[in-house]
């Protein structure tokens, strides 16, 4: 598919991959810190951002999304990537490190390691978000999202410090959200969803340790299920760019080295 995409630095190639109604910028934190030792290519997965949908009677499944980002990568001449997803690009990630057709993977905060009280809250808070995003499209409601007290409400539930995240920002990722013609399919295909298969390269899962999206005990099962400690991130949430960008940073590039 031709997908949409910014391409910066150089090395080896990093592919970043956004959550469930999001655009490739919420990279934007980290994408210099990354390109100073790789070749980082922030990715629109199908049917988000400024990319097309999938192709009529296509799924929209963790399957088909990797199947698109591998098509793109292959298409681009990049062969096995390093990869980093956050939410479902964290669980893309991981999808395609059970593939083997990646060097390493690096998940923050990948979605499918809930239980089924968790699934039922995340995909209302996820709803609830994207209908705000319509309700203030408009002058008026862009005006009342940029106050103070509408700018903590709406980037509070994603971030740990609403102020390091910039209105424009949380603007352009509400017009993202409300554009995002893949995102209910997306959103019901939760309900089926399990953590992959074993991975056959090396990854590594990271945690907001202020995750109010998905809570810190999907990481005690993600760790479980990798069987190995999942890193704690100090003082973030749940898009843990926006809040520490040198420690997710450090994070993604010490993922891309095992």
């Amino acid at each position: 598919m031709d997908l949409a995409f910014e391409r910066r630095g150089t090395g080896e190639p990093l592919v970043l991959l956004h959550g469930i109604g999001h655009h490739w910028q919420v990279w934007l934190p980290v994408l210099d810190l990354l390109a100073t030792e790789r070749d980082v290519i922030a990715v629109d997965l199908p049917g988000f951002g400024a990319s097309p949908p999938l192709p009529p009677g296509t799924p929209y499944t963790v399957e088909s999304l990797a199947d698109a980002v591998e098509t793109f990568c292959a298409r681009l001449g990049v062969t096995e990537p390093h990869v980093a997803g956050t939410s479902l690009g964290g669980h893309l990630a991981l999808e395609l490190a059970s593939r083997g057709t990646v060097r390493t993977a690096t998940a923050l905060s990948p979605v499918g390691f809930w239980n089924r009280s968790e699934l039922v809250y995340s995909r209302a808070v996820l709803r609830t978000l994207r209908a705000l995003a319509f309700a203030l499209d408009s002058s008026r409601g862009e005006a009342l999202a940029a106050g103070p007290l509408g700018h903590t409400l709406a980037a509070g539930l994603l971030v740990a410090h609403p102020s390091r995240l910039s209105t424009r920002d949380l603007s352009e990722a509400r017009q993202a959200l409300r554009r995002a013609p893949g995102f209910d399919d997306t959103l019901d295909s939760f309900v089926w969803l399990m953590p992959p298969a074993p991975p056959k390269t090396p990854i590594t899962i990271a945690w907001g340790e202020r995750d109010r999206l998905f809570s810190r005990r999907q990481a005690v099962r993600a760790a479980r299920w990798s069987g190995q400690r999942v890193r704690l991130l100090r003082d973030c949430g749940h898009l843990p760019m926006n809040d520490d960008p040198a420690l997710v940073a450090r994070v993604l590039l010490e993922g891309s080295r095992a």
